[in-house]
């Protein structure tokens, strides 16, 4: 494991973008999910249609997709994005439908009488929604939610395509520059990747024991 230590500023540097591109892009897609999440319980038709339609197209195209369209094809439509914001905004446009979806199975798990109460009472729906319905949702959805963060810690990776030098480009630098060595730079970088994963883990079962709300 020489080479892991002798490298360790390089896995380290790896290491904090990929946990850049977490945070940020797990926050962005956090907030998009929730608003196409209320938009497809939304009285309006129209919005329900385009929730619908942003979700299954988005969740069902690859993600080397989404990211060549944010990093490449962008540019030839006149952004100057950095590369580096541009796989945050792919990463969280993929990742925003599988928060809705998972937001959307936990506010089907409220009960619907809570909402015609809220209604009965004179709350409107975005009433309803913000103080009813998602604090409810948001607690039954625990850990699907940390599973889409889980799964987007791995989706960073993919990243490394796009001229952005997260934790897997640094262990594929350093494996083609340690061929002796390739079994231990690998198991470097899925220790790091288990920093993070791991404890993503661990935090779900947490909160879930805390806050989860029974059906």
């Amino acid at each position: 494991m020489d080479v892991v230590i002798d490298n360790l500023p390089r896995y380290l540097e790896g290491f904090g973008m990929t946990i850049l591109l977490l945070i940020v892009s797990g926050l962005a897609a956090l907030v998009i999910g929730t608003v196409v999440a209320a938009m497809r319980i939304s009285p309006v038709a129209t919005l329900r249609t385009v929730a619908a339609f942003y979700t299954e197209i988005v969740r069902n195209t690859p993600l080397t997709l989404v990211l060549i369209f944010t990093a490449l094809v962008l540019p030839y439509l006149g952004s100057r994005l950095p590369y580096v914001i541009a796989a945050m905004i792919g990463l969280a446009v993929y990742t925003s439908p599988f928060v809705a979806e998972a937001l959307r199975s936990g506010i089907n798990g409220v009960p619907v009488g809570q909402a015609e109460a809220a209604r009965s009472v004179g709350l409107g729906f975005r009433q309803t929604v913000s103080l009813i319905i998602f604090p409810q949702a948001f607690r039954m959805t625990i850990p699907p939610l940390i599973n889409v963060f889980i799964a987007l810690t791995k989706n960073t990776s993919v990243a490394g395509g796009f001229f952005v030098v997260e934790l897997f480009t640094v262990g594929k630098e350093l494996a083609n520059a340690n061929g002796q060595a390739v079994i231990a730079v690998l198991l470097g970088v899925a220790t790091f990747y288990l920093l993070i994963t791991v404890p993503l883990g661990l935090l779900a079962v947490q909160l879930e024991r805390k806050w989860v709300v029974q059906r």
